[in-house]
């Protein structure tokens, strides 16, 4: 049986103690703060209270001339012992449509990513592929962010834990958690797993003491060093758990936060002494700063412009507290249990929300590279374009659950969905301005509509969007947004506007008005959708006769029924979206003539995943 041990080594920490205390600047009492938990400047607070930020709303700090809250998101810093995965690029994708929503609604976004390069697995990855560490992370970073680029990811900060300046705010910040007495040395010894880069409690092991993420057996390993006082601060996780319900996201998963916590919280250790690649423990070169005691600090880093100070001072002043910690549920214990302790010890403030997203699988199989059975998403977005890709993952996949993937299916729901609902609607509709009014709208579509109750529909069903965005249910708004393009179509076929437009005279003048209305709902598609998918979005809406600058530049607002005007001269009818057809080997291996693919009412299924997402 296992045994884990610690012995405190009061001399060293005393020393260390000594040594790295700063000065006035972290000097400080809770007394000094009593009166300034929140400060509205500064979100340094007292250490052990530390609570969730109560800044005030973006409308208030208008009304009084003050800067705008900003919307802080992120995504995990991605660890580079390997090329990016779908797992990576489902969070980024769900994080960046979140973002673009915020954009919309006009908030001050900042939307972080970026990669984690310290470690033991990176070194190992790195010597196995015949270079160094540093060339290595160059190399996977590029990587990630080119399929960023390619998936339409419109990040703000890309940060790298190599990055100098990120470097001397993890000094800083573990300075600062020694200050307050919350860092001491000890020997370790215990089941350690390589690929966590994590000491393990035996309990939580499978047979054989495989790790029940990596599936991988964890190693005996005795250590000497520097740790947490994570214990210290239960009390005060479980009253942060207790009064905002809200802070860990799906309720599920807060279920899961509180039971760690209220199993008992052990102490953990921040160094290594066997890893040389990391930054090294302040006055202690022989050994480095565990990893995610140093990647859960880009999210404050990242902050910082080029020619900032790199302090914590001028990080935190540029937008900490985050918003939204977006991750995979298999990190979630040291995002919502071990970052707010490290917080509180630091005296900041915590971030407003954490959400853990499921895995995904595929043909409801486990993914890996023995069962060859992986998703690439390189591959994926240059075979269907990163609109399809995007899509199919955010409107199949509800967001916090566990998803799945199969080829069959992404066809058959982009097509549906894309080309057929959206794209055709569009495309015919041109057509039929093009044929009879020679692509000009006859009048403003706030008049066209006049009542109707179809501009009734349109408005819930936008609003139904809105609030599904705001709170994370991705899938619903993606549904939200094609329930309007099933209603344009079922417009379309009750009022036949083509065989209006035969019988002339006033059948002519209302075909021409329901023309406009259509446009109208696909203006409002445009603008609804463009989170989920921002290049279909932009040529929609580039084919209702807007310029790129318009597209760059739109609110939430404009959702608003009303927006095309009589005289407006739309673009020449061009498909938007391109069905995608199937292609299969026939017996000699030859490819066979595409086959139409035919839409199926898909059965949602739930599964269990395994891959990291």
């Amino acid at each position: 049986m296992a045994v884990a041990r610690m012995n405190m080594n009061c001399s060293i920490q005393s020393s260390l103690s000594c040594i790295l205390k700063p000065s006035s600047f972290f000097n400080f009492r809770a007394t000094h703060f009593k009166n300034r938990l929140f400060p509205s400047r500064n979100n340094f607070i007292a250490p052990k209270r530390s609570l969730l930020c109560t800044c005030s709303s973006n409308s208030n700090a208008l009304q009084t001339g003050e800067k705008a809250e900003p919307f802080v998101i992120t995504t995990p810093l991605y660890y580079v012992n390997a090329p990016p995965h779908m797992g990576s690029a489902y969070t980024t994708i769900a994080a960046d449509a979140i973002a673009r929503f915020q954009r919309l609604l006009g908030k001050r976004v900042v939307f972080i990513t970026g990669t984690d390069e310290h470690g033991e697995k990176i070194a190992t990855a790195a010597a196995a592929g015949g270079s160094g560490p540093r060339e290595h992370c160059d190399v996977i970073s590029q990587a990630y962010k080119m399929l960023w680029n390619d998936l339409d990811i419109a990040y703000d900060k890309f940060i790298r834990t190599t990055d100098p300046k990120h470097e001397a705010i993890v000094e800083e910040f573990y300075s600062r958690v020694l200050a307050n007495d919350d860092i001491y040395r000890a020997d370790y010894e215990g089941l350690y797993c390589v690929n966590c880069e994590e000491y393990k409690d035996e309990k939580e092991l499978l047979e054989n003491n495989c790790c029940p993420t990596h599936l991988k057996p964890c190693v005996p390993r005795k250590e000497d060093n520097y740790f947490f006082a994570l214990s210290k601060y239960q009390k005060s996780l479980e009253e942060i758990l207790a009064q905002n319900p809200d802070f860990v996201q799906p309720s599920y998963r807060l279920n899961e936060v509180q039971s760690w916590i209220k199993n008992g919280l052990r102490d953990f250790s921040i160094s290594r002494a066997a890893v040389d690649w990391g930054i090294p423990v302040p006055n202690d070169n022989k050994q480095t700063i565990y990893v995610w005691f140093d990647a859960l600090l880009g999210y404050i880093s990242a902050l910082l412009e080029d020619k900032d100070q790199p302090n914590l001072q001028s990080a935190v002043s540029l937008g900490w507290p985050a918003s939204l910690h977006l991750i995979g549920k298999d990190i979630l214990r040291f995002h919502a249990v071990y970052w707010p302790a490290m917080l509180m010890s630091a005296g900041l403030s915590l971030p407003k929300r954490v959400f853990g997203h499921g895995f995904l699988t595929k043909d409801g199989m486990k993914m890996g590279k023995s069962l060859g059975n992986t998703i690439e998403p390189n591959e994926l977005v240059h075979k269907f374009g990163a609109d399809a890709v995007r899509y199919f993952f955010l409107r199949e996949v509800e967001f916090g659950n566990d998803g799945d993937y199969s080829e069959d299916r992404f066809i058959n729901i982009v097509n549906a969905h894309l080309a057929n609902t959206i794209g055709n609607l569009l495309n015919r509709t041109l057509g039929l301005l093009k044929k009879n009014c020679q692509s000009t709208l006859v009048v403003d579509s706030s008049i066209a509509a006049e009542g109707k109750e179809f501009k009734d529909t349109v408005e819930k069903l936008v609003e139904k969007t809105r609030i599904h965005y705001e709170n994370l249910a991705l899938s619903s708004a993606c549904e939200a947004v094609l329930e309007i393009g099933n209603a344009g179509n079922l417009y379309m076929d009750k009022h036949q506007p083509w065989s209006l437009f035969k019988q002339g005279d006033d059948a002519s003048e209302a075909a021409a008005k329901d023309l406009v209305i259509i446009l109208e709902t696909m203006r409002i598609i445009a603008i609804a959708l463009s989170p989920v998918t921002p290049s279909l979005c932009r040529r929609i809406h580039a084919q209702l006769g807007y310029s790129e600058d318009q597209f760059d530049n739109l609110n939430w607002s404009e959702t608003k029924w009303g927006g095309l005007k009589g005289g407006q001269v739309m673009a020449q009818p061009k498909p938007v979206f391109a069905r995608i057809e199937q292609i299969k080997e026939n017996e000699n291996g030859g490819a066979e003539a595409p086959k139409k693919v035919v839409k199926k009412k898909e059965k949602k299924k739930q599964v269990q995943g395994v891959m990291e997402a």
